[in-house]
Protein backbone atom coordinates (compact mmCIF):
# COMPACT_ATOMS: atom_id res chain seq x y z
CA UNK A 1 0.00 0.00 0.00
CA UNK A 2 1.28 3.47 -0.90
CA UNK A 3 2.04 5.65 2.11
CA UNK A 4 -0.28 8.66 2.36
CA UNK A 5 2.40 10.95 3.79
CA UNK A 6 5.23 11.94 1.48
CA UNK A 7 8.48 13.74 2.23
CA UNK A 8 6.59 16.92 3.17
CA UNK A 9 3.11 16.08 4.40
CA UNK A 10 0.17 14.88 2.30
CA UNK A 11 0.18 16.28 -1.24
CA UNK A 12 -2.12 15.91 -4.23
CA UNK A 13 -4.39 17.58 -6.75
CA UNK A 14 -7.08 19.33 -4.71
CA UNK A 15 -10.56 17.81 -5.01
CA UNK A 16 -9.17 14.84 -6.95
CA UNK A 17 -6.72 12.97 -4.76
CA UNK A 18 -6.67 15.51 -1.91
CA UNK A 19 -10.39 15.77 -1.15
CA UNK A 20 -12.52 17.33 1.58
CA UNK A 21 -13.55 13.90 2.97
CA UNK A 22 -9.86 12.91 3.14
CA UNK A 23 -9.03 16.17 4.97
CA UNK A 24 -11.92 15.56 7.39
CA UNK A 25 -10.61 12.09 8.21
CA UNK A 26 -7.01 13.32 8.39
CA UNK A 27 -7.96 16.13 10.77
CA UNK A 28 -9.81 13.77 13.10
CA UNK A 29 -6.97 11.22 13.09
CA UNK A 30 -4.27 13.86 13.66
CA UNK A 31 -6.29 15.33 16.54
CA UNK A 32 -6.56 11.88 18.11
CA UNK A 33 -2.85 11.11 17.79
CA UNK A 34 -1.39 14.54 18.58
CA UNK A 35 -3.75 15.62 21.38
CA UNK A 36 -5.13 12.31 22.69
CA UNK A 37 -5.53 12.39 26.45
CA UNK A 38 -4.46 16.02 26.81
CA UNK A 39 -7.92 17.47 27.30
CA UNK A 40 -9.40 18.21 30.72
CA UNK A 41 -12.76 19.37 31.99
CA UNK A 42 -11.39 22.91 32.08
CA UNK A 43 -9.36 22.95 28.88
CA UNK A 44 -9.81 21.34 25.51
CA UNK A 45 -6.72 20.78 23.34
CA UNK A 46 -6.03 23.48 20.74
CA UNK A 47 -4.94 23.40 17.11
CA UNK A 48 -3.75 26.22 14.85
CA UNK A 49 -4.64 26.14 11.13
CA UNK A 50 -3.02 28.40 8.52
CA UNK A 51 -2.92 28.26 4.74
CA UNK A 52 -1.61 29.83 1.56
CA UNK A 53 -3.99 31.76 -0.74
CA UNK A 54 -4.86 29.01 -3.25
CA UNK A 55 -8.59 28.50 -3.72
CA UNK A 56 -8.76 24.94 -2.41
CA UNK A 57 -7.27 26.01 0.91
CA UNK A 58 -10.61 27.40 2.04
CA UNK A 59 -12.35 24.06 1.45
CA UNK A 60 -9.59 21.98 3.04
CA UNK A 61 -9.29 24.26 6.08
CA UNK A 62 -13.00 23.90 6.74
CA UNK A 63 -12.82 20.10 6.47
CA UNK A 64 -9.75 19.84 8.69
CA UNK A 65 -11.32 22.11 11.30
CA UNK A 66 -14.49 20.00 11.31
CA UNK A 67 -12.51 16.80 11.74
CA UNK A 68 -10.47 18.18 14.64
CA UNK A 69 -13.46 19.77 16.36
CA UNK A 70 -15.31 16.44 16.11
CA UNK A 71 -12.59 14.94 18.30
CA UNK A 72 -12.86 17.64 20.94
CA UNK A 73 -10.15 20.01 19.75
CA UNK A 74 -10.59 23.78 19.65
CA UNK A 75 -9.41 25.18 16.33
CA UNK A 76 -7.80 28.60 15.89
CA UNK A 77 -7.74 29.61 12.22
CA UNK A 78 -4.99 32.14 11.49
CA UNK A 79 -5.78 32.71 7.80
CA UNK A 80 -3.19 33.20 5.05
CA UNK A 81 0.26 33.10 6.58
CA UNK A 82 3.62 31.45 5.71
CA UNK A 83 4.30 27.88 6.79
CA UNK A 84 6.99 29.00 9.30
CA UNK A 85 4.45 31.44 10.68
CA UNK A 86 2.12 28.55 11.49
CA UNK A 87 5.00 26.69 13.15
CA UNK A 88 5.83 29.78 15.25
CA UNK A 89 2.20 30.46 16.18
CA UNK A 90 1.64 26.85 17.24
CA UNK A 91 4.30 27.43 19.88
CA UNK A 92 3.42 31.06 20.64
CA UNK A 93 -0.26 30.30 21.29
CA UNK A 94 0.69 27.25 23.35
CA UNK A 95 -1.30 25.03 20.99
CA UNK A 96 -1.11 21.25 21.04
CA UNK A 97 -0.75 20.97 17.26
CA UNK A 98 -0.57 23.05 14.09
CA UNK A 99 -1.65 22.49 10.50
CA UNK A 100 -0.62 24.32 7.35
CA UNK A 101 -2.47 23.89 4.06
CA UNK A 102 -0.08 24.55 1.19
CA UNK A 103 1.62 22.86 -1.74
CA UNK A 104 4.62 25.17 -1.39
CA UNK A 105 6.14 25.87 -4.84
CA UNK A 106 3.71 23.58 -6.72
CA UNK A 107 1.12 25.05 -9.13
CA UNK A 108 -2.34 26.13 -8.02
CA UNK A 109 -4.36 22.94 -8.71
CA UNK A 110 -2.21 21.09 -6.16
CA UNK A 111 -2.43 21.45 -2.43
CA UNK A 112 -0.98 19.84 0.67
CA UNK A 113 -1.54 19.31 4.38
CA UNK A 114 1.35 19.38 6.84
CA UNK A 115 1.19 18.95 10.61
CA UNK A 116 3.27 20.31 13.47
CA UNK A 117 3.35 18.95 16.99
CA UNK A 118 3.33 21.12 20.12
CA UNK A 119 6.17 23.64 19.93
CA UNK A 120 5.79 23.92 16.14
CA UNK A 121 7.93 20.93 15.23
CA UNK A 122 7.64 18.71 12.14
CA UNK A 123 6.44 15.17 12.76
CA UNK A 124 8.76 12.17 12.55
CA UNK A 125 7.79 9.36 10.16
CA UNK A 126 6.52 7.12 12.94
CA UNK A 127 3.98 9.71 14.14
CA UNK A 128 2.75 10.25 10.58
CA UNK A 129 2.31 6.49 10.35
CA UNK A 130 0.22 6.55 13.55
CA UNK A 131 -2.04 9.23 12.05
CA UNK A 132 -2.45 7.23 8.86
CA UNK A 133 -3.32 4.10 10.85
CA UNK A 134 -5.84 6.02 12.99
CA UNK A 135 -7.71 7.11 9.86
CA UNK A 136 -8.76 3.48 9.41
CA UNK A 137 -9.55 2.63 13.03
CA UNK A 138 -11.17 5.68 14.63
CA UNK A 139 -14.92 5.40 15.27
CA UNK A 140 -17.02 7.93 13.31
CA UNK A 141 -18.55 9.35 16.48
CA UNK A 142 -16.92 11.54 19.11
CA UNK A 143 -17.67 13.68 22.13
CA UNK A 144 -21.00 15.46 22.42
CA UNK A 145 -22.26 18.65 24.01
CA UNK A 146 -19.54 20.58 25.79
CA UNK A 147 -16.94 18.08 24.57
CA UNK A 148 -17.15 19.20 20.92
CA UNK A 149 -14.38 21.57 19.87
CA UNK A 150 -14.99 25.19 18.92
CA UNK A 151 -13.72 26.89 15.74
CA UNK A 152 -12.47 30.47 15.97
CA UNK A 153 -12.63 31.71 12.39
CA UNK A 154 -9.82 34.27 12.47
CA UNK A 155 -7.14 34.97 15.06
CA UNK A 156 -6.80 38.71 14.50
CA UNK A 157 -3.40 39.11 16.17
CA UNK A 158 -1.70 36.18 14.38
CA UNK A 159 0.20 38.17 11.75
CA UNK A 160 1.28 40.82 14.25
CA UNK A 161 2.66 38.14 16.56
CA UNK A 162 4.65 36.61 13.71
CA UNK A 163 5.95 40.00 12.55
CA UNK A 164 7.07 40.86 16.09
CA UNK A 165 8.92 37.54 16.25
CA UNK A 166 10.73 38.32 12.98
CA UNK A 167 11.77 41.79 14.16
CA UNK A 168 13.28 40.38 17.34
CA UNK A 169 15.67 38.37 15.17
CA UNK A 170 17.18 41.42 13.41
CA UNK A 171 19.73 43.38 15.50
CA UNK A 172 20.74 45.80 12.72
CA UNK A 173 18.61 48.51 11.12
CA UNK A 174 18.23 47.85 7.40
CA UNK A 175 17.94 51.54 6.59
CA UNK A 176 19.68 52.33 3.30
CA UNK A 177 19.04 48.90 1.76
CA UNK A 178 16.68 48.82 -1.22
CA UNK A 179 15.11 45.40 -1.74
CA UNK A 180 12.81 43.90 -4.35
CA UNK A 181 10.75 41.02 -2.96
CA UNK A 182 8.86 38.57 -5.18
CA UNK A 183 6.05 37.21 -3.01
CA UNK A 184 4.97 34.54 -5.55
CA UNK A 185 1.34 35.67 -5.06
CA UNK A 186 1.56 33.39 -2.05
CA UNK A 187 1.38 33.30 1.71
CA UNK A 188 4.03 36.01 2.17
CA UNK A 189 2.24 38.60 0.00
CA UNK A 190 1.61 40.86 3.01
CA UNK A 191 4.01 39.58 5.68
CA UNK A 192 7.26 39.79 3.69
CA UNK A 193 6.99 43.44 2.53
CA UNK A 194 5.83 44.50 6.00
CA UNK A 195 8.65 42.62 7.75
CA UNK A 196 11.32 44.18 5.54
CA UNK A 197 9.81 47.66 5.88
CA UNK A 198 9.57 47.36 9.67
CA UNK A 199 13.27 46.46 9.75
CA UNK A 200 14.07 49.71 7.92
CA UNK A 201 14.53 48.61 4.30
CA UNK A 202 13.07 50.37 1.27
CA UNK A 203 10.79 47.73 -0.25
CA UNK A 204 9.51 47.17 -3.76
CA UNK A 205 7.07 44.26 -3.74
CA UNK A 206 6.13 42.32 -6.87
CA UNK A 207 3.63 39.48 -7.36
CA UNK A 208 1.96 40.44 -4.10
CA UNK A 209 -1.66 40.35 -5.29
CA UNK A 210 -2.95 36.79 -4.82
CA UNK A 211 -6.38 36.05 -6.29
CA UNK A 212 -6.64 32.37 -5.17
CA UNK A 213 -5.51 31.14 -8.60
CA UNK A 214 -2.18 32.83 -9.45
CA UNK A 215 0.13 31.43 -6.75
CA UNK A 216 3.60 30.56 -8.15
CA UNK A 217 2.34 31.37 -11.65
CA UNK A 218 5.44 32.53 -13.54
CA UNK A 219 6.86 34.11 -10.40
CA UNK A 220 8.58 33.46 -7.08
CA UNK A 221 11.60 31.29 -6.38
CA UNK A 222 10.81 28.88 -9.24
CA UNK A 223 10.86 31.76 -11.75
CA UNK A 224 13.67 33.87 -10.37
CA UNK A 225 14.11 35.72 -13.68
CA UNK A 226 11.24 37.98 -12.57
CA UNK A 227 13.03 39.35 -9.52
CA UNK A 228 16.33 39.54 -11.46
CA UNK A 229 14.75 41.91 -13.97
CA UNK A 230 13.04 43.97 -11.26
CA UNK A 231 16.26 44.45 -9.27
CA UNK A 232 18.06 45.84 -12.31
CA UNK A 233 15.05 47.98 -13.32
CA UNK A 234 14.71 49.60 -9.89
CA UNK A 235 18.41 49.83 -9.07
CA UNK A 236 17.91 47.77 -5.93
CA UNK A 237 20.68 46.45 -3.67
CA UNK A 238 19.20 42.98 -3.40
CA UNK A 239 16.29 40.89 -4.62
CA UNK A 240 14.54 38.15 -2.65
CA UNK A 241 12.28 35.48 -4.12
CA UNK A 242 9.95 33.36 -2.00
CA UNK A 243 7.87 30.34 -2.90
CA UNK A 244 4.13 29.92 -2.32
CA UNK A 245 4.35 29.18 1.40
CA UNK A 246 7.48 31.29 1.99
CA UNK A 247 9.56 28.62 3.68
CA UNK A 248 12.33 29.21 1.14
CA UNK A 249 14.27 32.22 -0.11
CA UNK A 250 16.62 32.78 -3.04
CA UNK A 251 18.47 36.03 -3.55
CA UNK A 252 19.72 38.21 -6.40
CA UNK A 253 22.57 40.73 -6.28
CA UNK A 254 22.44 44.29 -7.63
CA UNK A 255 23.49 43.10 -11.10
CA UNK A 256 20.74 40.50 -11.28
CA UNK A 257 22.95 37.49 -10.54
CA UNK A 258 21.41 34.66 -8.54
CA UNK A 259 22.60 33.89 -5.02
CA UNK A 260 21.36 30.37 -4.31
CA UNK A 261 20.77 28.49 -1.07
CA UNK A 262 24.35 27.23 -0.84
CA UNK A 263 25.75 30.74 -1.13
CA UNK A 264 23.20 32.02 1.38
CA UNK A 265 24.29 29.32 3.84
CA UNK A 266 27.94 30.27 3.32
CA UNK A 267 27.19 33.94 4.00
CA UNK A 268 25.18 33.19 7.13
CA UNK A 269 27.61 30.56 8.43
CA UNK A 270 30.55 32.99 8.26
CA UNK A 271 28.51 35.72 9.92
CA UNK A 272 27.24 33.45 12.68
CA UNK A 273 30.75 32.13 13.30
CA UNK A 274 32.10 35.67 13.59
CA UNK A 275 29.36 36.50 16.10
CA UNK A 276 29.75 33.30 18.12
CA UNK A 277 26.33 32.00 17.04
CA UNK A 278 27.35 28.98 14.93
CA UNK A 279 26.97 26.23 17.48
CA UNK A 280 29.67 23.54 17.39
CA UNK A 281 31.14 25.46 14.44
CA UNK A 282 28.98 23.32 12.15
CA UNK A 283 26.71 23.78 9.13
CA UNK A 284 24.25 21.08 8.01
CA UNK A 285 23.37 20.74 4.31
CA UNK A 286 22.27 17.95 1.95
CA UNK A 287 24.25 15.79 -0.46
CA UNK A 288 23.00 18.02 -3.30
CA UNK A 289 24.85 21.08 -2.03
CA UNK A 290 27.61 22.30 -4.31
CA UNK A 291 31.14 21.09 -3.64
CA UNK A 292 32.11 24.75 -3.53
CA UNK A 293 30.24 25.05 -0.22
CA UNK A 294 32.29 22.24 1.31
CA UNK A 295 35.55 23.78 0.10
CA UNK A 296 34.57 27.24 1.42
CA UNK A 297 33.63 25.84 4.82
CA UNK A 298 36.90 23.90 5.04
CA UNK A 299 38.82 27.09 4.34
CA UNK A 300 36.86 28.90 7.06
CA UNK A 301 37.38 26.12 9.59
CA UNK A 302 33.70 25.18 9.65
CA UNK A 303 32.50 21.57 9.69
CA UNK A 304 29.98 20.71 6.97
CA UNK A 305 27.64 17.82 7.71
CA UNK A 306 25.48 16.39 4.92
CA UNK A 307 22.15 14.55 4.97
CA UNK A 308 19.88 12.97 2.38
CA UNK A 309 17.77 15.38 0.31
CA UNK A 310 14.91 17.07 2.16
CA UNK A 311 14.77 19.86 4.73
CA UNK A 312 13.17 17.50 7.26
CA UNK A 313 16.39 15.44 7.27
CA UNK A 314 18.49 18.55 7.68
CA UNK A 315 16.29 19.58 10.60
CA UNK A 316 16.46 16.14 12.20
CA UNK A 317 20.27 16.22 12.07
CA UNK A 318 20.33 19.75 13.47
CA UNK A 319 18.06 18.78 16.36
CA UNK A 320 20.04 15.61 17.12
CA UNK A 321 23.38 17.43 17.14
CA UNK A 322 22.30 20.76 18.57
CA UNK A 323 23.41 22.73 15.50
CA UNK A 324 22.17 26.25 14.73
CA UNK A 325 22.28 26.51 10.92
CA UNK A 326 21.33 24.24 8.07
CA UNK A 327 19.53 24.18 4.76
CA UNK A 328 19.24 23.23 1.13
CA UNK A 329 20.48 24.59 -2.17
CA UNK A 330 16.84 25.33 -3.06
CA UNK A 331 16.68 28.03 -0.40
CA UNK A 332 15.20 26.22 2.62
CA UNK A 333 17.34 27.75 5.36
CA UNK A 334 16.85 26.78 9.02
CA UNK A 335 18.18 29.06 11.76
CA UNK A 336 17.29 27.15 14.90
CA UNK A 337 17.78 30.06 17.31
CA UNK A 338 14.82 31.78 15.64
CA UNK A 339 12.61 29.00 14.29
CA UNK A 340 11.73 25.33 14.22
CA UNK A 341 11.59 25.08 10.43
CA UNK A 342 12.84 26.83 7.29
CA UNK A 343 11.68 30.45 7.11
CA UNK A 344 12.17 32.40 3.88
CA UNK A 345 11.26 35.80 5.32
CA UNK A 346 13.64 35.31 8.24
CA UNK A 347 16.36 34.28 5.77
CA UNK A 348 15.83 37.48 3.79
CA UNK A 349 16.10 39.53 6.97
CA UNK A 350 19.28 37.73 8.05
CA UNK A 351 20.90 38.29 4.65
CA UNK A 352 20.17 42.01 4.72
CA UNK A 353 21.27 42.14 8.36
CA UNK A 354 24.64 40.76 7.28
CA UNK A 355 24.86 43.43 4.56
CA UNK A 356 24.13 46.13 7.14
CA UNK A 357 26.53 44.62 9.66
CA UNK A 358 29.47 44.44 7.24
CA UNK A 359 28.65 47.34 4.93
CA UNK A 360 29.24 44.97 1.99
CA UNK A 361 26.93 44.34 -0.97
CA UNK A 362 25.43 40.90 -1.39
CA UNK A 363 27.66 40.20 -4.43
CA UNK A 364 30.80 40.60 -2.34
CA UNK A 365 29.41 38.48 0.50
CA UNK A 366 28.50 35.76 -2.00
CA UNK A 367 32.18 35.45 -2.95
CA UNK A 368 32.54 33.48 0.27
CA UNK A 369 32.18 30.42 -1.95
CA UNK A 370 32.91 29.58 -5.56
CA UNK A 371 30.02 27.74 -7.21
CA UNK A 372 31.47 24.84 -9.19
CA UNK A 373 29.68 23.83 -12.42
CA UNK A 374 27.02 21.25 -11.54
CA UNK A 375 25.32 19.07 -14.15
CA UNK A 376 22.23 16.99 -13.30
CA UNK A 377 20.85 14.40 -15.75
CA UNK A 378 17.63 12.44 -15.05
CA UNK A 379 18.00 9.00 -16.61
CA UNK A 380 14.89 6.81 -17.20
CA UNK A 381 15.60 3.28 -15.91
CA UNK A 382 13.78 -0.06 -15.79
CA UNK A 383 14.53 -0.80 -12.13
CA UNK A 384 15.98 1.78 -9.73
CA UNK A 385 16.86 -0.87 -7.16
CA UNK A 386 19.62 -2.53 -9.23
CA UNK A 387 21.54 0.51 -10.48
CA UNK A 388 24.02 0.92 -7.65
CA UNK A 389 24.81 -2.81 -7.55
CA UNK A 390 25.72 -2.86 -11.26
CA UNK A 391 29.41 -3.59 -11.86
CA UNK A 392 29.42 -1.34 -14.94
CA UNK A 393 28.05 1.58 -12.92
CA UNK A 394 30.55 0.99 -10.11
CA UNK A 395 33.40 0.91 -12.61
CA UNK A 396 32.20 4.08 -14.37
CA UNK A 397 31.87 5.92 -11.03
CA UNK A 398 35.39 4.90 -9.95
CA UNK A 399 36.80 6.13 -13.24
CA UNK A 400 34.85 9.43 -13.02
CA UNK A 401 35.95 10.10 -9.44
CA UNK A 402 39.58 9.45 -10.32
CA UNK A 403 39.34 11.83 -13.28
CA UNK A 404 37.74 14.62 -11.21
CA UNK A 405 39.97 14.27 -8.16
CA UNK A 406 39.55 16.69 -5.26
CA UNK A 407 38.02 19.42 -7.44
CA UNK A 408 34.99 17.41 -8.52
CA UNK A 409 32.27 15.12 -7.26
CA UNK A 410 29.90 12.42 -8.51
CA UNK A 411 26.51 11.66 -6.97
CA UNK A 412 24.05 9.04 -8.20
CA UNK A 413 20.68 8.66 -6.50
CA UNK A 414 17.21 7.35 -7.35
CA UNK A 415 14.19 9.62 -7.77
CA UNK A 416 11.77 9.30 -4.88
CA UNK A 417 8.67 9.37 -7.09
CA UNK A 418 9.60 8.20 -10.61
CA UNK A 419 11.55 5.44 -12.36
CA UNK A 420 14.47 7.79 -12.83
CA UNK A 421 18.05 7.80 -11.63
CA UNK A 422 19.67 11.16 -11.08
CA UNK A 423 23.27 11.57 -12.21
CA UNK A 424 24.94 14.66 -10.76
CA UNK A 425 28.51 15.70 -11.55
CA UNK A 426 30.48 18.71 -10.35
CA UNK A 427 33.81 19.74 -11.82
CA UNK A 428 36.18 22.68 -11.97
CA UNK A 429 34.85 23.58 -15.44
CA UNK A 430 31.53 23.07 -17.19
CA UNK A 431 32.88 21.13 -20.15
CA UNK A 432 34.38 18.48 -17.89
CA UNK A 433 31.18 18.26 -15.85
CA UNK A 434 29.09 17.78 -19.02
CA UNK A 435 31.47 15.17 -20.42
CA UNK A 436 31.65 13.08 -17.26
CA UNK A 437 27.91 13.33 -16.53
CA UNK A 438 27.01 12.30 -20.07
CA UNK A 439 29.32 9.30 -19.92
CA UNK A 440 27.90 8.17 -16.56
CA UNK A 441 24.31 8.69 -17.70
CA UNK A 442 24.92 6.48 -20.73
CA UNK A 443 26.20 3.65 -18.52
CA UNK A 444 23.20 3.97 -16.15
CA UNK A 445 20.76 3.90 -19.07
CA UNK A 446 22.19 0.57 -20.24
CA UNK A 447 21.58 -1.25 -16.94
Amino acid sequence: MTRLFGTDGVRGKANKTLTAPLALSLGAAAAHVLTGGKGTAKRRPTAVIGRDPRVSGEMLAAALAAGMASKGVDVLRVGVIPTPGVAFLTDDYGADMGVVISASHNPMPDNGIKFFSAGGRKLPDEVEDQIEAAMNTLPPTGPTGHGIGRVIEEAHDAEERYLAHLQRAVPQSLKGIKVVVDCANGAAYDVAPRAYEQAGAEVIAIHNEPNAYNINEGCGSTHIEQVKAAVVEHGADIGLAHDGDADRCLAVDANGNEVDGDQIMAILALGMKANGELRKNTLVATVMSNLGLKLAMEEAGITLRTTTVGDRYVLADMNAGGYSLGGEQSGHIIISDHGTTGDGVLTGLMLMNRMAETGKPIAELAKAMTVLPQILINVPVRDKSIIMSSESVKEAMTKAEAELGATGRVLLRPSGTEELFRVMVEAADKDTAHKVAGRLAAVVAEV
